[in-house]
């Protein structure tokens, strides 16, 4: 009878903690909905209207690369379309400070 009360208490626990890991997988999948929504709301604006700090930024960590467009957003978070002189491109993510952010 204890073996079958353990086994009980047992399987009530691993319950309880696949209910929980559901629920953080959920609340998970809703903050990953709220970045791309964020991501969403950048309005282009010219490279002239950049921060000194994300400009100051760029130039220390991509020497080479150049500023083809620019965004931001109402967090005052810069989003950057570059190209290097390789001829490869990509997009990069700032604070108006020159941090880099990963979205």
């Amino acid at each position: 009878m204890k073996k079958l009360v353990f086994v009980l208490a047992l399987s009530l626990g691993s319950l309880t903690a696949f209910a929980q890991d559901a629920e953080e997988a959920q609340a998970e999948a809703a903050e990953a909905t709220e970045v791309v929504a964020a991501q969403d709301d950048f309005s282009e604006i010219s490279a002239d209207e950049l921060p000194e700090a994300v400009t100051a930024a760029v130039s220390k960590n991509y020497p080479t690369a150049k500023i083809d467009k620019a965004y931001v957003n109402e967090e005052k978070q810069y989003k950057l379309e570059v190209s290097l002189e390789d001829g490869t491109s990509g997009t990069l993510y700032a604070d108006e400070n020159g941090n880099w952010i990963e979205m």
